[in-house]
This record gives structure tokens, sequence and C-alpha cells, in this order.
């Protein structure tokens, strides 16, 4: 459906969001792919394009990045996840770093920890896991302090039904850390049992994957993000919509809501108005409200009603969204992306 109603469309007295406002946008030093909190809510820490991880105070008059280490990666910084006074990063480079997240020493490297590009780290409730997912296709499952490795787990083809090479761009955990969703190029997402590796269930959203078999003969989308209700009884899928020139992200942002265990789609919401891929899903407090955040050559910031994906509030943001942090009430959001950040204000 169409979801591009302002929120003075949301049914009096029902719309647990009414306004999204961007606060404070702050210039980075590159594009950032990944965030993560620190102690105080208004520390974050980022992953850069320039291989360097950085931290910042989003609530200073004057925001100024400053680098965790003189270490880097020898590439793009695409997953972040803290645990602790320990930050583990990954890198387009196959390599995932623990650092001591105020010193910047590098307690444990792993230079081969997946084969091709990593794409994403999550880390568990309890801080106590990492998991990664990678362009080899594998999922892997980590010690958070020690570095060891605990799982290696497959279950998605190495290219598409078109003889060309598949991402792996997403991956969660549910809130009680029993659950593990991870999502591909192609619209397939694997819930598995997180502790044992069984898969639970699996699901299929075609739509989020455009091939163009003339032009280019090449293709794009893709799931590139999840989120479990608090209640784990839901799962976010986010991407974009079909497109019909695969050199632009030109598609509509594209979510399904699924109840997984049963494998029936709740609902599904397409936003013409910005467009673009949906990097980043959460739900609100409750479970009442749902926030999405992404774009094209620009971005956006979207709440929509959790039970019926309908819009309550929304926001063009500054630059194309890749990750951000959401406070624990629900009423703050960091966001990072292409150059910059930006804090919002949900209410």
């Amino acid at each position: 459906m169409d979801e591009t109603e302002t929120p003075a469309d949301a049914p009096a007295g029902e719309a647990a969001v009414s306004s999204v406002k961007i606060t404070k946008s702050f210039a980075l030093p590159g594009a950032v792919f990944c965030v993560a909190g620190g102690k105080e809510p208004s520390q974050l820490y980022f992953g850069c394009s320039d291989f360097s991880i950085y931290r910042v105070d989003s609530d200073a008059e004057k925001p100024e990045p400053k680098p965790v280490s003189d270490g880097k990666h020898a590439s793009y910084v695409t997953g972040l996840v803290r645990s602790g006074d320990t930050l583990v990063s990954g890198s387009y480079d196959g390599s995932l770093i623990w650092w001591d997240a105020e010193a910047g020493d590098v307690r444990h490297r792993v230079d081969s920890a997946h084969e091709k590009w990593i794409r994403r780290l999550a880390i568990s409730p309890d801080g106590s896991t990492v998991a990664s997912v990678g362009d080899d296709m594998k999922t892997r499952v980590w010690n958070a302090r020690t570095a060891d490795s605990i799982a290696t787990w497959d279950g998605y083809q190495l290219m598409t039904p078109h003889g060309y090479p598949s991402m792996l761009y997403a991956v969660t955990f549910s809130r009680d850390g029993k659950w593990l969703a991870t999502g591909n190029r192609t619209g397939k997402v694997i819930i598995r049992d997180a502790a044992t590796g069984r898969v639970e269930a699996t699901l299929e959203t075609p739509v989020m994957y455009t091939w163009d078999p003339k032009a280019r003969r090449h293709s794009i989308g893709g799931i590139r993000s999840l989120a479990f209700s608090s209640d784990s009884k839901l799962l976010a899928v986010g991407g974009m919509g079909q497109v019909g020139n695969i050199d632009h992200l030109g598609g509509v942002s594209r979510i399904e809501v699924f109840d997984w265990q049963s494998g029936k789609q709740k609902f599904e919401i397409e936003d013409t108005k910005f467009k673009g891929l949906v990097e980043q899903l959460q739900f609100g407090p409750d479970d009442e409200w749902l926030v999405a955040a992404g774009g094209d050559n620009g971005g956006f910031i979207s709440v929509y009603d959790g039970a019926a994906g309908t819009l309550l509030a929304q926001e063009k943001a500054p630059m194309h969204v890749f990750d951000f942090q959401l406070s624990e009430d629900g009423s703050k959001l960091r966001a990072v992306g292409f150059e910059q950040a930006s804090v919002v204000d949900i209410a």
C-alpha cells in the first residue's frame, strides 16, 4: 500500500508519534555506514569510509569527531557494535577488530573473519556474542570478549538466480537474544535459534530484488535492514521496491512486516514520497511504532504505526542515512550517513 499520508491523516487519538524533527546536523569525515552507542546517550562511535573508528559527543555545541585509535582497517568500516568497554568492527577487508573503546588499543584481530566483504554486525542483548554477515554468504558468531569463533552457518546461495554474485546484507538479534535473523540480496530471510543455529523459519520478499535482463544484465536492491518487535513475534524487513533504472536508487522505500513464525505477512509499506533503500529499522517502546531510515541521493526518517503500518510522521534527512541509534525511551534518534549526522526528536 502507498503510505504517503501526512500525520494529520492518522485517526485522531491513535497516533503514538505525531512529529519527527531534526534538531541538529553536523559534518562527518566521510561516508559513515555504522554506529554504536557509548556509555552516555549522547556519545556515539562510528565506522567510516576512511577506514577508521571515531567517537563524538552529539550533544556538544559543535560536535567534533575524534579517532578512537591510530589503527585502521584496510577498507571501509561497515559494521560496529559495542559490548561494555569493547568495540568490535567489521570491514570490507574481511577482518574483525576488537578495540578498547577508550584507549583505542587493539585487543583482538581476526584477519579473515569472512572470505569476502563484511556487510554488517549485530550484538546480542546481553553483550556476550557478536554476529557477522558477509558476501561469502556466511553468518558467523563470535565471543564478544575473547574473539573466539562460536559457529559458522550457511543457508544462502553464493550466486543469484541469474548467475551473479549475491550479497548478505542484514543481521539482527531479537531483543530476548533467542533468535537471529539474516537477509540477502534476492529477498530471502532466515530466522535461526541463536544458540543452536537451527533454522526456525524462512521468509521471501522478492519485490525487494530487481533484475534488469536487458540494459545492464545486473540487479539492485535486497534486504538492507531487519528488526524484531520487543515480544519477538513480528519481524520487519526493509529494502526497496522494484526499480525501473537499476543505475539509480529510484524505487519506493519498502517495508514488509511478518508474523514470522506463521510466515504470514501482517502488512507492507511503500513510500513514494521518500524513495530509496530502507537501511535501518527499529520498533519503538511497546512496539507502538516502527522507525525507518535510509534514502537515495538524499535521505529520510519515517515513523509508522506498529500494528497497521500507517504513516505517523516523517522528515527529510540532509544525507542518505545508513544507520541510527534510538534512545531507550524512543524520544531521540541519532542518525549517521553520507558525510553528515543528525540528531532527531520523536514526539
